[in-house]
């Protein structure tokens, strides 16, 4: 099972809009211990969430939502209504794209349900790897808070290791941590499970853009081990630890269609008992210029439940 904070993570929302949907009995825990009040939520609920989500971006209040939900409306109800909004934000303001976005991920999601075979997941230890690095901070860990912030700083890390004169070795490596200063917002209205900590979805994150670098990439380009001499380089040298146990898939195509993804890898995850580490990095194997045809391998640390 999931915490508030990762079940939040998962299905792209608040913790504080999973404590709403609590209260008026929209999308109730899967179970709540009774001495600490923790919510704790199964992957299979992640079903009911998307549809939440999706019918709330069709302009239906929440009780509204509840009564949809409690006839059993079918996928392909759905589907439809899902599509004619889809239309009619194709003809709004360019301002509702990043809307009609979102509107489609959900709608792929919910198609894809019970479709995805779980045996794409592999448990593995990733490498431990050298890479030159910038950061910068999000408002979220929602992929239309992310975008904006990891494009650039790759666009400008690319263009500072040429300058440098420093070829990359590997692929690209995106990895997340909470931003300095924040709290999970779980946390900051009152005691829950540790293990929440770093997966409010409505907490600034620190993302940083890496490639995979050698020593000898940097030897040639005269920066040494010395930290005055990297740092006259542009970008931060680091060295990213293993994950000793991480759950992996691989997600094909642009990472805004990530969600039905991300939602199968968290069903292995509660399926196998397993539980989140903390968030996931991104593994980018191979990138073209359509994104349609990106190559992307998730890596998600485990530990058991």
């Amino acid at each position: 099972m999931f915490t508030i904070g990762d079940f939040a993570r998962y299905g792209r929302v608040s913790a504080r809009m999973l404590r709403h949907y609590d209260a008026i009995g929209l999308l109730r825990p899967a179970r709540t211990d009774p001495a600490s009040g923790y919510r704790y939520y199964a992957g299979g609920q992640l079903t009911r969430l998307n549809r939440v989500i999706a019918l709330k971006e069709l302009g239906f209040t929440l009780q509204q939502v509840a009564a949809i939900l409690d006839e059993q409306v079918s996928a392909a109800e759905l589907r439809g209504m899902l599509r004619l909004r889809q239309a009619e934000l194709a003809a709004a303001l360019a301002a509702a794209g990043a809307r009609l976005a979102q509107v489609e991920t959900r709608l792929r999601t919910i198609e894809n349900e019970g479709h995805m075979p779980a045996d794409d997941v592999v448990l593995k230890r990733t490498e431990t790897v050298l890479v030159a690095e910038l950061s910068g901070v999000a408002a979220s860990y929602e992929p239309e808070d992310i975008g904006p912030v990891i494009q650039p700083l790759y666009d400008e890390l690319w263009r500072r290791l040429r300058a440098a004169d420093v070829t990359p070795t590997g692929p690209g490596l995106a990895y997340y941590e909470d931003a300095p200063g924040e709290r999970c917002t779980e946390r900051a209205a009152g005691p829950e499970d540790p293990a929440a900590a770093g997966s409010g979805q409505g907490d600034p994150v620190l993302v940083h853009a890496a490639l995979v670098i050698t020593p000898e990439a940097l030897a040639k380009a005269g920066a040494g081990a010395g930290r005055g001499e990297r740092a006259a380089l542009g970008f931060d040298v680091v060295t990213v630890p293993a994950l000793d146990r991480a759950a992996t898939v691989v997600h094909r195509g642009p990472m805004s269609r990530i969600l039905p993804t991300v939602q199968q890898l968290a069903r292995w995850i509660d399926d196998n008992g397993y539980r989140s580490a903390g968030y996931a990095r991104e593994l980018y194997l191979e990138c073209p210029e359509d994104r349609a045809e990106w190559i992307t391998e998730i890596q998600e640390p485990v530990i058991p439940a």
